[in-house]
């Protein structure tokens, strides 16, 4: 009898495959294009999708996830047209993998693994490929075994052991596991001191900046419209996860003020919780934002599923910082989770506004945009709501400032309006128009501005006593 593909690695370069899917009452998927998202992601590593087969069942079969009958049909199917592989919709344990390769005769991927395949061709940095190596040990552990079937298909027909081969066949796969364990320490290990210099680093800039994060599904437009709003360099392109690296840049709104804007790699639905895990540090931009810009492709079909994915995968990234953040001492903690606003991307493809009225309710607050035309709708709404935030409430100050001091008065003079000053010995007062994020950005880079009417512990309104 032919015999599966050997499972020495779960590259799909180059090979004919059938993608699969079992359909369940709570499967999220487009049910417009039930194979599309699945197909792109095929296509983008490197497979070449020659048919597709789904069945619908009220539970998945235990042992083989489809039904018996139906992977016969699949078997057959696979066959017909000469295919090499079969891409499971779904997640697989090791045992329906084992089971279904032994039926289909054929490699068996499943989604997990498919994703985990383009990440790790697309990992640059070494930050990356560590993170890409980890998630894949963690996914591919517990499945050593099926990886290893192989080894039992050489003891011969009627599985009769061959002379040498049981024994070493065995001894290698515990070897292979204990490996495996101490790679994924090491990874760990490797990881963490990149994680928490990365998490230094991001509380920096969000100390000294007000920093933006742009997240949304994998395709939506997040790099067209951080190069839009930046001359931030993204690679931009019409395929999914094109971003894999999380970019930084200065977005200048004008007046002076300046943020922070990050982009960030795209979501996906289902995507392995051992990659969100992985990838924290990656994320780490927009969970310690303190605004996050949700940008959704209202013009796909999916849109309403797309955005369901990001809002449930940030909430899982953000219970996991929140309980991070509860570990750390009383005087780490501080963290607060940041403002979402959505951004109702390529609305000028909606052939009316019907569907952008719905989402508009829907989300509360959502701005429109056009994420490649800075001068169309959108744009100015959103530079004015990111400027009232970052400025963090306006209000009317009369400060005294040593002259000695600068880069306060400079500050001032950038962020602020300054309505009047008086200039005395050694010392400007200035009566200035100014958010409060400038004034506590400014006290926690050292300024020695006094507010006047304000006590040193910070009490506004505090006046000196009078004297008797």
């Amino acid at each position: 009898m032919p015999q599966p593909k050997e499972r020495t690695s779960i590259a799909v370069q180059s090979e004919r495959a059938v993608l699969a899917a079992v359909r369940l009452p709570e499967s999220t998927y487009d049910q417009r294009d039930p194979f599309g998202e699945l197909a792109s992601l095929a296509e983008q590593a490197g497979a070449v999708v020659v048919g597709t087969l789904e069945q619908r069942l009220e539970r998945p079969n235990a042992g083989t996830f489809m039904g018996k009958g139906k992977l016969e049909e699949l078997k057959t199917f696979v066959k017909q047209l000469n295919a090499s592989l079969v891409i499971f919709d779904h997640d697989l344990s090791p045992r329906q993998l084992a089971n279904i390769e032994e039926v289909v005769e054929v490699k068996i991927v499943d989604r997990s693994e498919l994703i985990l395949d383009i990440f790790a061709s697309r990992a640059t940095t070494t930050e990356a490929k560590l993170q890409v190596e980890l998630a894949q040990l963690e996914y591919t552990y517990p499945r050593l075994r099926a990886m290893w079937s192989h080894l039992e298909r050489i003891v011969g027909a009627g599985g009769l052991a061959g002379i040498g081969t049981r024994g070493p066949g065995e001894q290698q796969l515990e070897i292979d596991r204990r490996l495996a364990a101490e790679k994924k320490n090491a990874l760990r290990r490797e990881l963490e001191v990149i994680q928490e210099r990365k998490r230094r680093m991001v509380q920096q800039r969000k100390l000294d900046h007000f920093t933006v994060g742009i997240v949304g599904y994998t395709n939506a437009g997040k790099s067209t419209l951080f190069n839009t709003l930046t001359a931030g360099g993204a690679y931009a392109d019409d395929r999914l996860f094109a971003t894999l690296v999380t970019r930084t840049r200065e977005w200048d709104l004008g007046g002076g003020l300046n943020v922070q804007l990050s982009d960030t790699v795209g979501f996906v639905r289902d995507l392995p919780h051992n990659l969100i895990a992985s990838f924290k540090a990656t994320l780490e931009e927009a969970t310690h934002a303190h605004l996050l810009l949700i940008v959704l492709d209202v013009s796909d079909p999916a849109a309403e599923m797309q955005f369901a994915t990001v809002n449930s995968t940030l909430d899982e990234l953000f219970a996991e910082v929140k309980a991070e953040e509860a570990k750390r001492p009383d005087g780490e903690r501080g963290w607060q989770e940041p403002r979402r606003v959505v951004l109702l991307n390529k609305v000028d493809k909606l052939q009316d506004n019907a569907a952008l009225l719905v989402w508009q309710q829907r989300a509360p607050g959502a701005i429109a945009i056009e994420a490649r035309n800075p001068a169309g709708p959108g744009h100015a709404e959103l530079r004015e709501l990111v400027r009232t935030a970052a400025q963090g409430g306006e209000q009317e100050l009369e400060l005294d400032v040593p002259l000695s001091d600068s880069r306060t008065v400079d500050t001032l003079e950038k962020r602020g309006r300054v309505l009047s000053r008086e200039y005395h010995e050694g010392s400007v007062r200035m009566r200035v128009r100014i958010g409060q994020r400038q004034v506590d950005q400014l006290r926690a880079m050292g300024s020695r501005m006094r507010v006047v009417g304000e006590d040193p512990a910070g009490r506004p309104g505090w006046k000196p006593p009078e004297a008797d």
